[in-house]
């Protein structure tokens, strides 16, 4: 008999485990579960997850051991900012000479938060039943929430909604025994997460503390060893796994008030129902999603009556939780942020700007609505729970599962969809031409010109550098530091200047860094190329004994061409920004504006060149009455004007005889300019634009 009754709680133990596996088939389908299938990882966000830990895999060890150095170089901070689950990377890095190539847990992660889900919702369901079916079809409702399934095409880490329900579980149950080493595993695993689910579990723990503490259920000094001990243990993991490796102008961000969650939330669809209508809304709403589906609303409608009735004291039970629900409720008040929305309603209140930069440390705030998204669909199953018999609870609860299984397909369509994709071992890229594995072996280390997190072809970079085991800055991670990315850059800009690059980097260019390398890099020594679409410059090749010549490796076809008498526009998409270097803003729907007292455009023309038709206006202020423009042509002065008109100004320039046989000996045509008074509108009073602005170019045609 006591066999019996350990294998009848063995097999009961099982259900909620099962539920979960079975969940993630209907999901997110078996495929996501091959270790060595990483199609599915090839875009956005889920590619740094993964090359976050591509990188970290083949690193050597370091202190803290969740700093990434290769996946970043200078820019580089811990795992934590490539969301790449640390709790996960540091478990598989020891045994990474036995895994396989490539290898991804992903899937793996996405099996254990399916099953913790079910476990700590089954769990949850104990405080309300003690029948089987009760507790399982309770669980199963938290398997098909919205807001979870969605992350698992975007943010992975964030699919660890079991962390939420953990909490809730820890601070609802009666029992405060071995309550620090349940926080204590639940706050350092969620802080080897995601920060986000790590703010939310610190601030529903310190509510359960101070709710115990004020119910005397511990003694003082309980308490203050819990405290000091498990503020501890998550500093030291947070220390580990790189949090701290961002600087304070690299943590704040922009968004905070955009990333919301509408108030109606809970009863907006966006796109996750056959039965219900969208709400219109704001398109940063989507973060704060937490539509509790067709089965929580048809559940709130059972739970309805039963508080209605009195059968259940809600108001008593919400008072003994007050600590709790308010920090819940505090949580979804930063959700909301001071834009508030009510559908296609917004108003906004004010917060003084330290707040509201303290508030930017977590810029999609609606992601805090969570928590009490769980503590509602919990309080609904109770309700009905409780206010039904065992029968007619077991059938409503059967009903809002199989609404919601059936009614979240109409979102969860594309999830699935997303995960089950061609399996495979390799992304697609374009770089097939010999002479990157050739460079593998040659350089250690890939740079984008110019550095900046989530730059142009940063993935197809990173994906390189990975494959070959090379360090890079071609990343994207959520955050970096301030001050390290302003060095780099300053490095780079350094190296444009000089013509001096290291030794042991290979560098993709951008145009206009590719435009300013072909003037003045060692040609005897470097080669820059054009090799599968990407501008390359790589230091020392010609050099080397053992690196083969690359075809067709000629300077000058990074300086597109320019054909007589076309008009070259220079307004964002105009063929005109293909020949800007130096001294140049990011181009706009008019033009582009100049940027410090030099700057220089570069062209290749087709056929002799006698003049220029160059249409620009200065930039002008109440203070500033007139730009002094100089013009050299290939380091040959040509012309000189003073621009006293706002309005676009024709000046034409007639080129030498000198300057035309320079232009054809060349193969290229260098027009610079030298604005003695340009100067930003910030220094003038004029607005907030600190970039030092001279003219304002909006067209070139090469007669």
């Amino acid at each position: 008999m006591r066999f019996n009754f350990s294998a009848r709680r063995l097999v009961t133990a099982m259900l909620p485990v099962l539920m979960g596996l079975v969940a993630l088939l209907i999901v997110a389908g078996p495929r996501v579960l091959n270790p060595m299938n990483i199609a599915w990882l090839a875009g956005g966000d889920p590619a740094t997850h993964y090359q976050g830990w591509q990188f970290f895999r083949y690193s050597p060890w370091t202190f803290p051991l969740g700093l990434n150095p290769g996946y970043g170089l200078e820019l580089s901070n811990g795992l934590i900012f490539s969301d790449s689950i640390p709790l996960f990377a540091l478990l598989f890095k020891p045994f990474s000479a036995l895994l396989p190539e490539p290898f991804q847990y992903f899937g793996l992660w996405f099996l254990m938060c399916f099953v913790l889900q079910s476990w700590f919702a089954w769990k949850l369901m104990g405080l309300a039943s003690n029948n089987v079916a009760v507790r399982l079809l309770g669980a199963g409702l938290f398997l098909f929430m919205p807001a979870m399934i969605l992350r698992m095409g975007v943010h992975l880490s964030l699919a660890g909604h079991f962390l939420i329900l953990a909490a809730l579980y820890l601070s609802l149950r009666p029992s405060v025994q071995r309550r620090r080493l349940g926080w204590g595993v639940l706050l350092a695993a969620s802080a080897l997460v995601h920060a986000y689910l790590l703010a939310m579990v610190l601030l529903i723990w310190m509510a359960d503390l101070l709710a115990r503490t004020i119910a005397r259920q511990l003694t003082w000094r309980k308490v203050f060893l819990e405290w000091l001990g498990l503020l501890v243990l998550v500093a030291l993991c947070c220390w580990q796994v790189g949090y701290f490796g961002v600087g304070g102008d690299g943590l704040g961000s922009s968004g905070f008030g955009l990333y919301r969650a509408n108030v109606l939330t809970f009863f907006n669809a966006a796109g996750w129902s056959y039965a219900l209508n969208d709400i219109p809304g704001f398109p940063g709403d989507i973060d704060g999603l937490a539509f509790i589906g067709l089965g929580g609303l048809f559940l709130a409608v059972c739970a309805l009556p039963v508080v209605l009735s009195g059968n259940v004291n809600v108001t008593a039970i919400a008072r003994k939780r007050a600590v709790l629900l308010l920090a819940v409720l505090a949580l979804a008040l930063y959700a909301f942020s001071n834009r508030v929305g009510v559908g296609s309603w917004e108003f906004g209140y004010w917060l003084p700007e330290p707040l509201i930069t303290l508030a930017s440390l977590f810029r999609a705030s609606g992601r805090m609505i969570w928590p009490l998204m769980y503590l509602v669909i919990f309080s609904l199953l109770w309700v009905v729970v409780r206010g039904h018999s065992a029968r007619t609870a077991i059938l409503l609860l059967a009903a809002a599962l199989v609404m919601q299984v059936i009614d979240t397909r109409a979102g969860g369509a594309a999830t699935r969809s997303f995960l089950m994709a061609s399996p495979g071992s390799t992304w697609k890229t374009p770089l097939v031409d010999p002479f990157w594995q050739r460079a593998a072996s040659h350089y250690q280390k890939v740079r984008w010109i110019r550095p900046q997190n989530y730059s142009n072809h940063w993935m197809t970079l990173a994906d390189y550098a990975g494959r070959y085991q090379l360090g890079t800055d071609a990343v994207y991670l959520a955050r970096v530091d301030g001050s390290a990315l302003e060095q780099a850059q300053r490095k780079a800009r350094l190296a444009l200047e000089s013509g001096k690059y290291e030794a042991n980097s290979l560098y993709f260019l951008d145009q206009r860094s590719a435009l300013q390398a072909v003037v003045n890099h060692d040609s005897s020594a470097d080669v820059l190329a054009v090799i599968d679409g990407f501008n390359v410059l790589a230091p020392g090749w010609k050099r080397c004994a053992d690196c083969p010549p690359i075809n067709n490796a000629k300077s000058l076809e990074v300086v597109p061409q320019a054909h007589p008498g076309e008009r070259l526009p220079f307004m964002t998409q105009g063929k005109g920004a293909d020949y800007l270097a130096k001294g140049w803003s990011p181009s706009e729907t008019w033009g582009t504006w100049s940027d410090g007292k030099d700057a220089e455009i570069i062209l290749r023309p087709t056929s002799q060149v006698h003049s220029l038709l160059l249409e620009a206006s200065p930039w002008l202020a109440p203070t500033l009455t007139h730009q002094d423009v100089a013009i050299r042509v290939n380091d040959v002065a040509v012309f000189t004007t003073r621009l006293t008109q706002a309005q676009p100004n024709m000046i034409d320039i007639a080129l030498p005889a000198e300057v035309r046989e320079l232009v054809a000996q060349q193969g290229m045509l260098r027009i610079q300019f030298h604005l003695p008074n340009a100067a930003s509108p910030q220094a003038l009073g004029v607005s907030e634009d600190g970039r030092e602005l001279g003219i304002g170019i909006l067209a070139l045609t090469v007669n």
